[in-house]
């Protein structure tokens, strides 16, 4: 009855996940460039800028999607205007004239896609935009299907991932990374089920539109989804996840959401405090509180390293103030 099921569906959206495939890499359509630009939810329309009464601010103009992307920018405003700049946001639902505009020079910045999406619009469109810092990341998760835990896992069982070609690939890189299959050397972001090297549990995995995935939890063991279809599905992807991507993973360092900037503004004054704030305790804390895990601040090895650094220099200093007293008494 399962495969039956299983087969219907698979039928039913075969031409679906065709269109989907199709026209993946041009920046140009909408529902591509949202997959491909990484930004798992839409903005509903174009809005004018925001702006604050600058008085002697120095303006930093950003174009963005509207969600994540514009929300955290916003509590970013009053953290800018501390360091003397008006943050100016300007709202696209599209993932082309975002880009346009940081080429042409009518804005600093951008904040809507990831790294992949910026490096085929550079070598498609001939622009010169760089990544100035990674913000944050939307991860996928593994979530319960028939069974709700890892632990239960059993020979023959079924796993849903999506299966379009980035998609399908950081599903079968998370299922890797949790033990359950092991995928050739070197298949990467490019996975797909014929990279499967080792299938210790012999799962059956079945390939369905993104979209589709969520609706067979009931008829299939564990289902793997990305994070604006798992908060669809309703899924928190801190409470119901029973596995989902970390800062270290490939795919978390792959489609990390980026400032983007023009070549040559990467290291500019304005951008640097940009940067700084979005990736500050104060942006962290919103984006933890508010996505309840479908959005991730992330965290590079230089962050890594500097928050040890920071870690150590306070325990160093805590050592040393412990010694003053003691001497002194």
């Amino acid at each position: 009855m399962k495969k039956r099921f299983l087969a219907g569906v698979l039928a039913g959206v075969l031409a679906v996940g065709a269109l989907t495939a199709c026209g993946s890499s041009n920046p140009q359509s909408s529902t591509a460039a949202q997959t491909e630009a990484g930004t798992e939810t839409a903005g509903t329309e174009a809005a004018g800028e925001t702006t604050a009464a600058s008085g002697d601010l120095t303006p930093i103009k950003v174009a963005a999607s509207a969600t994540p992307h514009a929300e955290i920018l916003e509590q970013a405003k009053p953290l800018l205007a501390e360091q003397g700049y008006d943050l100016q946001v300007t709202v696209f639902n599209d993932y082309v004239q975002p880009n346009e505009v940081v080429e042409s020079g009518d804005f600093d910045a951008n904040y809507f896609q990831h790294i992949p999406y910026l490096n085929s619009f550079n070598e498609e469109k001939g622009t010169h935009l760089v990544n100035a810092g990674g913000i944050h990341y939307e991860p996928f998760g593994i979530y319960p299907g028939t069974k709700s835990s890892l632990d239960d896992i059993a020979d023959g069982d079924t796993i849903a991932v999506p299966n379009d070609t980035t998609n399908e690939a950081r599903a079968l890189l998370l299922l890797q990374d949790n033990g359950i299959i092991k995928l050739k050397d070197g298949a990467g972001l490019e996975a797909t089920v014929n990279d499967i090297e080792e299938n210790p549990y012999n799962v059956e995995i079945v390939e369905l539109a993104a979209e589709q995935v969520a609706r067979v939890a009931e008829e299939t063991s564990y289902i793997v989804l990305n994070g604006n279809y798992a908060l669809q599905a309703g899924y928190s992807v801190s409470k119901d996840a029973l596995a989902y991507e970390t800062s270290d993973s490939e795919a978390a360092k792959t489609y990390v959401n980026v400032i983007a900037v023009k070549e040559g503004n990467e290291n500019s004054d304005k951008i640097k405090a940009l940067v700084d704030v979005l990736k500050s305790d104060e942006i962290k804390d919103f984006i933890n509180e508010k996505y309840d895990g479908a959005v991730i601040p992330f965290e590079d090895s230089d962050d890594a390293e500097a928050e040890d650094t920071e870690a150590a220099d306070a325990e160093a200093d805590t050592a040393d103030e412990a010694a003053e007293e003691t001497d002194a008494e």
